[in-house]
């Protein structure tokens, strides 16, 4: 019996075909979050079209549609993405202490969450936008990210480091804030104080900064 190459030779074209369409899917698909990300932050849901997205992603309205459907599931979608990141940097960390000293454990934590605030600045901006409205947005941000996260940070606060329960929503919210602001509001820094903040020497000192104020 002779065996037909042309058939086993179809299928693996069709196979390697297919991987390579849902390659670039998922790469388009990751280019629209990102610009999403960037866009939601600067401009805010209401000030941000899906056609400013497209135009900043570098591709057309039609594939937002196709891969999100509506502006809202796009705007989750960047939120989910952000959340995902800040979860690795941060609250997985203090989950998986890197050394028998909780405090330095928290003290390392806190100076990658620093550095997450320099390089992704949007963050801030948009939880910053988001949390000004109590609305449809706010509380799925706060049921499905914020509230999860702010008791697990609470948690490991008042056990492992010894903070008072009262003191935590003040600790959760300078924390906050004094990672993120002075990244967030660079050009005003630049012209205030002369300093770059984006600079990597400048973010290592800001996030020493911050893990000796909030860990003494």
């Amino acid at each position: 019996m002779v065996r037909d190459d042309s058939k086993s030779e179809n299928a693996a074209s069709a196979k390697s075909g297919g991987t390579a369409r849902s390659k670039k899917r998922e790469e388009t698909s990751a280019r629209i979050v990102h610009a999403a990300r960037q866009s939601f932050a600067k401009r805010g849901f209401h000030g941000t079209s899906t056609r400013d997205i497209a135009s900043v992603a570098g591709t057309n309205q039609g594939l937002i549609t196709y891969h999100f459907g509506t502006k809202d599931v796009l705007w989750r979608a960047a939120a989910d993405n952000l959340f995902e990141e800040i979860g690795e940097r941060l609250f997985d960390r203090l989950t998986q202490p890197q050394s028998a000293d909780e405090r330095e454990n928290a003290r390392e934590s806190i100076r990658e969450f620093v550095r997450f605030s320099a390089e992704y600045p949007e963050f801030f901006w948009l939880m910053v936008d988001e949390g000004k409205n109590a609305d449809e947005r706010l509380d799925w941000l706060i049921s499905t990210h914020l509230r999860p996260r702010f008791e697990a940070l609470s948690d490991y606060m008042l056990n492992a480091l010894g903070y008072a329960e009262e003191d935590l929503p003040h600790v959760y919210y300078t924390l906050a804030g004094a990672a993120s602001l002075i990244f967030a509001v660079a050009p005003e820094c630049r012209q205030l104080t002369g300093i770059d903040p984006l600079k990597k020497e400048t973010v290592e000192r800001h996030a020493d900064f911050v893990a000796r104020l909030i860990i003494t």
